[in-house]
């Protein structure tokens, strides 16, 4: 079993930005983040495999970066030019391949408001 705990959540502007973290009990293949808004499904924002090959979601193209540390088991998820529409809850995600994670985290609460 490997523990996900993120951090990093919180409140800003639109147009402001924010940087989550994750630390894993254990070295998995493949990490990333999804996120779920208030009345909507959850999706896939970002997912980075080894620390170079990643893919993210057509909306936060351009504004998010996903990068990952191996030695310390974190993957992180910078944020940029946030928009209201990026409120959500962000999950850390983490499996052995690129389909549906083995394994989430507890979530953390991003909120883009003026």
């Amino acid at each position: 079993q490997v523990q996900l705990v993120e951090s990093g959540g919180g409140l800003v502007q639109p147009g402001g930005s924010l940087s989550l973290s994750c630390v894993a009990s254990g070295r998995l293949n493949i990490m990333g983040w999804d996120h779920q808004a208030p009345g909507k499904q959850r999706e896939v924002v970002a997912r980075i495999k080894g620390e170079i090959g990643s893919v993210y979601a057509n909306s936060v193209k351009g504004r998010f970066t996903i990068s990952r540390d191996n030695a310390k088991n974190t993957v992180y998820l910078q944020m940029n030019s946030l928009k209201p529409e990026d409120t959500a809850v962000y999950y850390c995600t983490a499996g052995l391949n690129w389909g549906t994670p083995d394994y989430w985290g507890q979530g953390t609460q991003v909120t883009v408001s003026s």
